[in-house]
């Protein structure tokens, strides 16, 4: 009897997957068989948009706001041959092992890649397209409103005109830090932190710094901005700015070692990437007076758990990774992910692909 039930259910599994296998193979009207892509989540119109007009793939999608869950994932990419994913999906070799060798090619609707395993994908010959530019001015916008919630102290000040705390005018209450007169550090100068430093230049900035693996006179000449070591980045900066990508070298870079170097007058600010940042260790930093503020649009993990203590320090702005929030650019993110994976399935060029 159980050896029946098992086949019965055997039957009804196959028959399933034959349907699904004969929708998603379904040709194109010229009768040839059009390959098969997955979207890891409900995106932006435009991108979409150019995947369904292009004729050239076959759509399957996670048709939600949240995140595919895993099981779902490593389900569903079997046998495609285009994977269109965000910076939620872990795309690595148990992925890519459940993808099979169909799979040729990876488009990441973010500029960082650091969910993906590049080292995966060069072993099997699977490129990867990825979108940058296009988020640049509104990641830039974002950095600099948080920099100025943050140093202006404007939650702490809404909270305060809310609750009651708005009373007779005091001298010294509720002030923050200017930044007329102000040096500013650049933690990794590429497009995002040359967009941040010509947004800053106009209130009045006297100087600029940056800190990178090198120097980067390309982006530096134009500010200008010098330069310099991160220890003396740390030393000499009002407000330090976190702009690099998530590297191993650059993973919890930002720790006691630089926290302990900056002014107790300092402003740290981050949109880069959770892991460039200890956050023990910012913390510590600012329970104990050792820099004044931080604003964070980026966190590890994210979600940040809501009883993470950072979130009960008054001095420390969190956002929920909203840098490229503008419909825009998420459409434009959108649109340009859905282009490198039509590239990729052509075997043409993309218009932004990740050297492997």
């Amino acid at each position: 009897m159980g050896t029946l039930c098992h086949l019965r259910r055997l039957k009804t599994r196959l028959v399933s997957d034959f349907h699904s296998w004969c929708t998603l193979q379904a040709p194109n009207a010229g009768g040839k068989l059009l390959p098969r892509i997955y979207v890891t989540r409900r995106i932006p119109p435009d991108g979409m948009k150019i995947l369904r007009q292009s004729g050239l793939c076959n759509i399957e999608q996670w048709d939600s706001d949240e995140p595919v869950p895993r099981s779902e994932l490593l389900e569903k990419v079997a046998g495609i041959r285009g994977l269109y994913c965000l910076l939620t999906e872990k795309i690595d070799a148990e992925v890519l092992d459940a993808a099979g060798p169909s799979l040729q090619v990876v488009s990441t609707m973010s500029v960082g890649y650091d969910h993906i395993s590049l080292e995966e994908l060069k072993k099997r010959g699977i490129r990867l397209g990825y979108t940058p530019d296009v988020l640049t001015e509104a990641v830039a916008e974002l950095t600099v409103a948080l920099l100025l919630a943050t140093s202006r102290r404007l939650l702490e000040a809404v909270d305060e005109a809310k609750n009651g705390g708005w009373g007779t005018w005091k001298p010294l209450w509720m002030c923050g830090y200017g930044l007329t007169d102000s040096t500013v550090g650049i933690l990794g100068l590429g497009r995002i932190g040359a967009a941040v430093m010509a947004r800053l230049k106009p209130f009045g900035v006297k100087r600029f710094l940056y800190a990178d693996t090198g120097p980067r006179p390309d982006m530096a000449t134009k500010i200008p901005a010098k330069f310099v070591p991160l220890d003396e980045l740390a030393r000499h900066s009002d407000f330090i700015v976190v702009c690099c990508a998530l590297t191993p070298e650059t993973k919890g870079i930002c720790g006691n070692s630089l926290f302990s170097r900056m002014k107790d007058t300092a402003i740290f600010i981050n949109t880069s990437r959770g892991g460039v940042v200890n956050q023990e260790d910012l913390y510590q930093a600012l329970v104990n007076g050792q820099i004044a503020a931080a604003g964070l649009d980026v966190t590890e993990p994210e979600p940040l758990p809501t009883d993470h203590p950072l979130f009960k320090l008054k001095t420390c702005v969190i956002l929920p990774h909203i840098a490229s929030a503008t419909v825009a650019t998420r459409n434009a993110m959108a649109a340009l992910a859905a282009s490198n994976l039509l590239a990729g399935l052509q075997g043409k060029a993309m218009g932004k692909e990740v050297p492997l």
